[in-house]
């Protein structure tokens, strides 16, 4: 991926001045969730656009969009071949995004030639994590190549249907350390909320594939939020607080207020997290509203889940710069994944972009072992290869801490390369990334001893 995918203009148009259709605004008033906090929007019938009315008293005042969003040529070519109807505007509407996802093989089938591997996992599927693809991140999918990176991590493949020794449901006991609705309580200081159970784009190799995509079960209704608050609030230990799911960003900007007022409202939540894919799978999401709001809550920070290059998009760009303009540190979240990523040059592509557009890489995950996972695991021994290939090769900066969440609750046991030799008499012998060897003074320390 050349870098002016993700720091030039050159591959962007302009934002469309195009009037959006008459009644648009009264969809969105539909969708609307002010009065219900915690449900995200829906949609029950994927890629139906949206018709003009003719009588609407809003065809008087055209409105203008509501996103002032640059496209790249590439999505823009891909909306006027896939959707020649829609409007610029409406492309960049992340309700429209939403309630257009691709869920099925027949929606699927119009982006991408599906092999007999898809094709046997579609229609074995069932239970959790159906497939789930906004239109903004299937412009990213080679429709041939069933060995493209980005295609890999969201199409399901037979794979998924093959066990292996290790896997669970929930590997990382996160149901055994939930005290309350939604809260995970592993370590002291800190407690994981998992807000929804809604994502816009489902990774298949989710953690909590458990818990995404089933969206008949309302498992997170405001009354369970309101036992968790009370949990948070009843431990004054709590000091940072990590929003999860599914994504947060899926609420709408009403749901985010109520509940980060919530939380600002306890005296001991010292800062707040909030872990999303919103700028990687739907960077439209990344309104000027929602920094507005966000900025209000400082000290806020936000981790982003990253797993390939071709994902840095002038689109990705402009969402994480909004982010950063705003005064939100930003750090990356990937994992490692057989056949996608794991290679030494594709994670230092992937972390010097990060940087590009003010991202710092922070975590690199060994993939969990959740059910039918085997495909996308690596050996560790991968990830201590490309820390060791990143590490003394490009700036500190870019190199992100390599953790294996622990399964059975263990919690995030990092991993680094070794560069302890052994010692030789009051010297510590240690190896740089050259693979030099050098002395270091130690009188009296023990390192190295065996």
């Amino acid at each position: 991926m050349k870098k002016s995918h993700f720091t030039s203009d050159a591959d962007v148009e302009p934002p469309s001045q195009e009037s959006e259709p008459p009644g648009r605004m009264r969809r969105l008033a539909k969708l609307s969730l002010a009065k219900q906090p915690i449900s995200p929007p829906r949609c029950t019938q994927p890629f139906l656009l949206p018709q003009p009315e003719q009588s609407s008293p809003l065809a008087a005042h055209p409105v203008r969009s509501l996103i002032s969003f640059k496209i790249s040529s590439r999505s823009r070519s891909f909306y006027k071949c896939f959707y020649p109807h829609i409007t610029s505007a409406e492309w960049n509407d992340w309700h429209w995004q939403l309630c257009n996802r691709i869920t099925d093989m027949p929606g699927l089938s119009r982006f991408i030639m599906i092999s007999e591997n898809e094709s046997k996992a579609l229609t074995h599927h069932a239970g959790q994590l159906p497939v789930s693809i906004t239109p903004y991140y299937a412009s990213l999918i080679d429709g041939i190549d069933v060995t493209h990176p980005v295609r890999r991590t969201v199409v399901p493949a037979y794979d998924e249907f093959i066990p292996s020794p290790g896997e669970s449901s929930d590997p990382l006991a996160e149901d055994r350390d939930s005290p309350a609705p939604g809260i995970v309580h592993r370590y002291p200081d800190r407690a994981l909320f998992l807000v929804t159970g809604f994502c816009f784009t489902h990774c298949r190799y989710c953690t909590r594939s458990r818990i995404v995509g089933n969206e008949t079960k309302d498992c997170y209704m405001q009354e369970h939020w309101e036992q968790a608050l009370a949990y948070i609030e009843a431990h004054p230990a709590i000091r940072d607080v990590l929003l999860s799911g599914g994504d947060p960003l899926t609420l709408e900007d009403e749901s985010l207020e109520w509940l980060l007022s919530r939380l600002r409202r306890i005296p001991h939540v010292e800062f707040i997290r909030i872990g999303t894919k919103a700028p990687m799978v739907l960077p439209q999401r990344i309104t000027s509203s929602l920094t507005r709001l966000l900025k209000r809550f400082h000290p806020l920070w936000l981790s982003i889940h990253v797993t390939h290059p071709e994902e840095l998009t002038p689109e990705a760009s402009q969402a994480c710069g909004r982010l950063a303009d705003a005064g939100i540190p930003l750090g990356s979240q990937t994992v490692l994944l057989a056949g996608v990523n794991d290679s030494i040059a594709t994670m230092k592509e992937l972390v010097h972009g990060l940087l590009s557009i003010r991202v710092k890489p922070y975590y690199l995950y060994q993939c969990d072992p959740i059910h039918g996972s085997a495909h996308f695991r690596t050996p560790v021994e991968k990830g201590l290869e490309i820390i060791q290939g990143l590490r003394g090769h490009t700036t500190g900066y870019a190199v992100p801490t390599f953790v294996v969440d622990a399964p059975g609750g263990g919690g995030k046991i990092p991993l680094v390369p070794d560069y302890v030799v052994g010692r030789e008499g009051e010297d510590l012998l240690l190896k740089n990334y050259a693979g030099i060897t050098y002395r270091y003074p130690d009188p009296g320390g023990t390192v190295g001893l065996k």
